[in-house]
C-alpha cells in the first residue's frame, strides 16, 4: 500500500492526491480482488468520532505518514485522507445519546493536560465530584487520546537486590493549614524492588536531603550498597564532564556513617535515575491527586506513609509484573543493617554575639549569657526548630525557634548581670527646677 506523507499545511493537498488509487483499494493479504478484504471492511465500517479527528489533526501537524496515523486511530488510510480533506470534524449526529461522562469532560481534559493518564486516578477524582458512571466509559474516552501522550525513549537497566537507591527532589503546590504552599518532596526508590519512600518538607537544602535519606533507610529497615543522586549542591560540589566527582564533605560523612557508596549521575543526564524519576511522577499524579489539602506538615507526612503502605506497596509494577511488597520481601535481607546511632543532620554554624548579648538566627534575635558579648559561639539548629548555643563544648543557651514568634527572644537570667551594672538614676526634688516664664 502506498502511504502519503502529511505536511503541516494541508491546504496544499490536491484532490487528486486525496482520491484513492487502485493499488490502495487492494489488500496485500487478499489475492482475490473479487472478495473484499475483511480488514478493510472492518476499518471502513468504523465511523470517526470528534475525538478521533482531534487525534488525526494533531498527528498530521507533527508530519506523520497517513498509514501511521491510520494504525494509531484504527481506520483505513483512505478514511484519514477524507477526514483531512474535509478540514474538520464531522458534525455530531442529532440522534447521539448523551453520556453520563459529558459534564466531566472538561475535568478529564484538564487532568490529561497536567500529565495524569491513569484512568483509575481520574475515575476517583470524578467520583468526588459526583460522577455516577462506570470506569469503562472513562477508559473509552481516554483511549483515543493516548497517542498524543509524549513519551521519552529511555534505556532501562536492572540492579541486583540491595545494590542501589535512587534519590531525587521535586516540588508541588498544595494547601497546608488553609494556605497555598510549595512542598519540597524527596523521593527515594530501591532499584530492584521499586519500593519507594517520600517525605515532604519546606526546604531542599543539604540538611533536609540527609534527613530525607535517613527517613527512607528507617522506612526500609536497612541501607543499600550505593545511593545515586543528581548533581545537587547538597551532595555534589563539582562534577565536570569527563572529570571526577567531588562530593560534599557532610554527604561523604553521612555515607561513611551508614556504610553506602555515594554515586552521582552524569552531568545533564538525570535520566540515569529513571526509576526514581518515574516514582516522582507517580507521587504527583496519584497521591497529590487523591489528597489536595492537609491540616499541617505532620498530617501531610502521616497520610503519605499511610498511602505508601496501603497503595504504593501493594501495586503491581508494570515492568517486573510483581507486587512491590512481594519483590521487596526478597530484597530486604540484602540491605545493610542500620547503625546504632542516627546521623546528626542539624545545622551547625558560628555566630558572633553582639554587645547586647544577642545572636541573630534567621532574622530573629536570641539572648545568650551576658559574659559572651562580643565572642563567637557555635549554634546547632535542628530541622524541627530546637536551637542550642555552645561555647566550646559547653551548652550555654537553648531556645525554641517557631515561625511567627516575636523578633526578640530573651531569657531574663541571661542579662541579669547587665541590669545589675546599670547606674541608678539620681532623684531630685521638683523645687530645684525653676519655672520658665512664658
Amino acid at each position: 500500500m502506498t502511504c502519503g506523507f502529511i505536511v503541516k499545511h494541508r491546504g496544499a493537498v490536491s484532490a487528486d492526491a486525496i482520491s484513492p488509487t487502485i493499488t490502495e483499494l487492494k489488500s496485500p493479504l487478499n489475492t482475490d480482488h473479487n472478495v473484499p478484504s475483511p480488514i478493510i471492511q472492518a476499518e471502513e465500517g468504523r465511523m470517526l468520532r470528534r475525538e478521533d479527528f482531534m487525534v488525526i489533526d494533531a498527528l498530521a501537524q507533527r508530519g506523520l505518514y497517513v498509514c501511521d496515523i491510520a494504525k494509531q486511530v484504527g481506520v483505513h488510510p483512505r478514511t484519514i485522507r477524507r477526514a483531512l480533506a474535509r478540514g474538520g470534524a464531522p458534525a455530531p449526529r442529532p440522534s447521539r445519546r448523551s453520556s453520563r461522562l459529558d459534564p466531566y469532560r472538561a475535568d478529564i481534559d484538564r487532568l490529561l493536560a497536567e500529565g495524569v493518564w491513569n484512568a483509575v486516578v481520574i475515575f476517583r477524582e470524578l467520583q468526588t465530584k459526583g460522577y455516577p458512571g462506570r470506569l469503562s466509559i472513562l477508559r473509552d474516552y481516554i483511549r483515543p487520546k493516548r497517542v498524543l501522550r509524549v513519551r521519552r525513549a529511555t534505556v532501562r537497566f536492572e540492579t541486583a537486590p540491595g545494590r542501589q537507591l535512587q534519590s531525587d527532589w521535586a516540588e508541588h503546590r498544595t494547601r497546608i493549614a488553609g494556605a497555598e504552599t510549595t512542598v519540597h518532596v524527596i523521593v527515594n526508590t530501591l532499584g530492584f524492588s521499586r519500593r519507594f519512600h517520600f517525605w515532604c518538607t519546606d526546604g531542599a537544602d543539604a540538611e533536609h536531603t540527609y534527613d530525607g535519606l535517613i527517613r527512607s533507610f528507617d522506612w526500609f529497615g536497612g541501607v543499600p550498597g550505593e545511593v545515586l543522586v543528581d548533581n545537587q549542591k547538597a551532595a555534589v560540589l563539582e562534577h565536570p564532564v569527563g572529570g571526577p566527582v567531588r562530593f560534599h564533605p557532610r554527604f561523604v560523612d553521612l555515607a561513611g556513617h551508614y556504610g553506602f557508596v555515594p554515586r552521582a549521575c552524569r552531568p545533564a543526564r538525570a535520566q540515569t535515575k529513571g526509576k526514581d524519576e518515574r516514582m516522582v511522577g507517580y507521587v504527583k499524579h496519584h497521591f497529590f491527586v487523591r489528597y489536595r489539602a492537609f491540616e499541617s506538615w505532620a498530617h501531610l507526612n502521616q497520610l503519605a506513609e499511610q498511602w505508601l503502605r496501603e497503595e504504593a506497596d501493594q501495586r503491581r509494577h508494570g515492568t517486573v509484573q510483581e507486587i512491590v511488597a512481594d519483590r521487596f520481601a526478597r530484597e530486604a535481607s540484602t540491605l545493610r543493617p542500620l547503625p546504632a546511632t542516627r546521623y546528626d543532620t542539624a545545622y551547625r554554624e558560628i555566630r558572633q554575639v553582639s554587645w547586647d548579648a544577642y545572636i541573630d538566627v534567621r532574622g530573629r534575635r536570641y539572648s545568650v549569657p551576658a559574659h559572651l558579648a562580643g565572642r563567637p559561639v557555635q549554634i546547632r539548629l535542628t530541622l524541627d526548630g530546637e536551637l542550642a548555643v555552645y561555647e566550646g563544648e559547653h551548652l550555654v543557651a537553648s531556645h525554641r525557634v517557631v515561625p511567627g514568634e516575636r523578633d526578640w527572644v530573651t531569657v531574663p537570667a541571661h542579662h541579669a548581670a547587665l541590669w545589675a551594672n546599670i547606674f541608678e538614676v539620681e532623684r531630685r526634688p521638683l523645687a530645684v527646677y525653676e519655672e520658665v516664664a512664658p
